[in-house]
């Protein structure tokens, strides 16, 4: 089947967002974007002004529907909110650029079961255990007891635990409902996790399909950490020991440890050392 064959509702716009990373974004093009459909009318990557050659490698490359976006300065993930709407395939997909393995036609078997899940907006793909990603790259196999595995239309998913955006599929449709990615003024924050907050007040859920895994090089094993994602979770973290203090000291007033699990007011932390 062309390209041109292909009617509308079957199309999909790849966005891959790099950073001083070519040595996972060389793996990414060849051994998964080379690997698409002919599904993949759209494929655009987004330098955020890499300096380790990252540029170069992205201007020898001659597939016709790969875009490249040499941008100044480094913007992040905000770089989803500003492609994707210049995009006109019917389906999204957000791929990592240390995303570097996934089998032949990998897109279109995302794409073949995220239409078969009505209630399932955000669809990842499974993250396969290379030994060296770290935990938070692997969430769901470090918090498998939070997912369920279910059938629903034939096709198997996990469901009920976090989602990333590793290598997932949106539909335009509820994309531009919810008005897209939201952007920050941070160059790092999960615009992932945003995005299931935003489609979840629709009736919209997210889950990891349990039939495709791609190879996921995550952590600092494979490459050095952005300043700008080590800064994050430094805050958050400091937002959380804030969080936990107030929480101690409240549960340590007479009486509103019992009230608490009485009425469910927030989850207590754990013990220290646990």
């Amino acid at each position: 089947m062309r390209i041109e064959d292909h009617p509308a509702s079957d199309t999909i716009a790849i966005v891959v967002v790099t950073y001083n990373r070519v040595h996972l974004l060389r793996q990414c093009v060849e051994n998964v974007l080379q690997r698409t459909s002919d599904a993949t009318r759209e494929i655009i990557v987004w330098n955020n002004a890499s300096t380790d050659g990252t540029r170069e490698y992205l201007d020898s490359l001659a597939d016709p529907r790969i875009q490249v976006v040499h941008n100044d300065k480094n913007v992040g993930v905000n770089a989803y909110a500003l492609t994707f709407p210049g995009t006109t395939s019917s389906f999204l997909l957000e791929l990592d650029d240390d995303v570097v393995d996934a089998p032949v036609g990998w897109d279109r078997s995302l794409l073949d079961a995220y239409k078969r899940l009505p209630e399932i907006g955000f669809l990842e793909a499974k993250l396969a255990d290379d030994g060296h990603s770290t935990r938070a790259d692997l969430f769901y196999r470090s918090n498998a007891h939070l997912y369920e595995v279910a059938e629903v239309n034939g096709v198997r998913i996990l469901d009920g635990g976090p989602v990333g955006g590793a290598c997932t599929i949106t539909s335009r449709e509820l994309h531009d409902r919810v008005g897209g990615f939201r952007r920050s003024k941070q160059a790092f924050f999960h615009e992932d996790h945003a995005y299931i907050d935003d489609i979840r007040k629709l009736g919209f859920r997210a889950a990891i399909l349990d039939e495709i895994e791609v190879a996921h090089h995550g952590g600092p094993y494979y490459s050095e950490l952005v300043p700008e994602k080590v800064e994050y979770y430094k805050k958050r973290d400091r937002r959380r020991a804030r969080k936990t203090a107030v929480k101690r000291a409240l549960l340590a007033v007479p009486f509103v440890r019992p009230l608490n699990q009485r009425y469910g007011w927030f989850q207590a932390p754990r013990p220290a050392g646990e």
